[in-house]
């Protein structure tokens, strides 16, 4: 007979297996990178309202054939000298349109970023704690499968005896072998399970995962704060990192317009230089000349072609276009926030009951047997009594993660999901180590 797989000494909690994540897995870490890069919108939009300095340095050494066509001209003066040309402008934008309007959009860039970031940081609480869950559910799935198995098996031993002694019929033993290799084939393909979804987990959390913590048998529900949807509503539109990441994103695409706008308007700058000129050119041949100037320049666009007019209305398509996907953000946020409240109010009901179907399951388990016992029952509905129980235990055990999970995937929704949500999670689960 196939065992369950045997763990490794490696074992890991809900809160460690986050903890892992948030070092080891590549989508969270691509996120991270991204907001960091994000970050500097801010910045380049600031730096069209600040000052901007330049130098230039010039030396080079020249050589002129000076003709002379004036009166007795004709000589030729053949001249080899340096020169040399140096500047420092200083210029500052005093009224500048269409930097105010790139400032804006650069603010708008990263608190979007910033938003999505915040989506991605719940997100990857919600990717941990279902692998983490789709794991252990495997593994709960291949300890049922397996004493399914062995209790079939069991069964079938017990057909056999009563078949020698002429108590039993070789319709008993034959059912029960028919269940029983149906059951090891559950079992490897239950073992198939486990590996597949420890490798889903080990993918998240950066190492390969063998033991996990189990549910408590005191799983107890807490009541839903706030209760009324209408609330949780309130709380998503204006907390919810996809919602808020669209709302900048509408930001973005109005300051787009509006930088471009600012091509029909003047700029207005401070222009503040110092150069030095020395035989700068033939005419200033020996001379030195050092030059400070400040003062003001006005750039005032007249026509471009019609491209600024057609850059507006491109750029105010695209902000209406922003805001109908920030409308349908909208909507897919609350039908998902509404799909979750229901389904955590629900859940609630649903392991009441599951809980109610297994205390039946394991009653008829018993009354079947002591049924059989007394000649008013078959092994026919023993081996249907025990396989509705070991249904009912797999229907509880997926009401109860699907209850925990349907909660994150609220908070999740409302977009305040949190590291303390995990960790009251993890509350439900105890440490099983190998050898414990």
């Amino acid at each position: 007979m196939l065992a369950v797989a045997a763990p490794s000494s490696f074992a890991i909690s809900l809160v460690e297996a986050y903890e892992a994540a948030v070092k080891n897995d590549p989508v969270y870490r691509s996120a991270q990178h991204e907001n960091e890069a994000a970050q500097q919108f801010a910045v380049l939009g600031r730096s069209n309202l600040l000052p901007s300095i330049a130098a230039t340095y010039a030396p080079s050494r020249n050589r002129a054939d000076v003709t002379n066509t004036g009166v007795g001209g004709g000589a030729t003066d053949h001249r080899r000298y340096s020169a040399l040309s140096a500047n420092l402008q200083l210029r500052q934008p005093l009224y500048h349109p269409e930097g105010m309007a790139r400032y804006r959009q650069g603010v708008a860039q990263t608190k979007g970023s910033d938003a999505q970031f915040a989506g991605r940081s719940q997100e990857l609480i919600v990717r941990l704690a279902s692998a983490y869950t789709f794991a252990k559910y495997a593994e709960d799935q291949l300890a049922l499968a397996v004493a399914q198995r062995d209790a079939l098996s069991e069964q079938r031993r017990t057909n056999q005896r009563l078949f020698l002694r002429g108590e039993g019929t070789r319709t008993d033993v034959v059912e029960t072998q028919a269940r029983l290799d149906l059951a090891v084939a559950q079992v490897l393909e239950a073992n198939d399970n486990v590996r597949n979804a420890r490798d889903a987990l080990s993918a998240i959390v950066g190492q390969d995962v063998s033991q996990l913590d189990a549910l408590t048998d005191d799983f107890r529900v807490k009541q839903l704060v706030p209760g009324e949807f209408a609330d949780w509503r309130g709380i998503a539109l204006s907390t919810n990192p996809e919602i808020q990441a669209r709302r900048h994103a509408v930001d973005v695409a109005q300051e787009e317009a509006n930088r471009h706008r600012a091509g029909h308007l003047p700029r207005l700058d401070l222009v503040a230089s110092a150069g030095r000129n020395d035989s700068e050119s033939i005419t200033t041949f020996n001379q030195k000349a050092n030059i400070r100037s400040v003062g003001v320049q006005l750039n005032v666009p007249l026509y471009s072609g019609g491209a600024v007019s057609a850059a507006v209305a491109q750029a105010e398509s695209n902000a209406e276009k922003a805001k109908a996907d920030l409308d349908v953000a909208t909507n897919e946020v609350l039908i998902e926030l509404r799909k979750q409240f229901d389904l955590t109010a629900s859940s609630v009901a649903r392991l009441d009951a599951a809980r109610a179907a297994l205390d039946s399951a394991t009653l008829l388990v018993e009354a079947t047997r002591r049924s059989v016992a007394g000649g008013q029952r078959i092994n026919l509905d023993v081996l249907q009594a025990q396989q509705q129980l070991f249904d009912a235990r797999r229907t509880l055990a997926q009401a109860r993660y699907n209850h925990l999970l349907s909660l994150l995937r609220l908070r999740f929704a409302a977009g305040v999901l949190q590291m303390s949500d995990l960790v009251e999670m993890a509350s439900y689960f105890k440490p099983v180590r190998a050898g414990g």
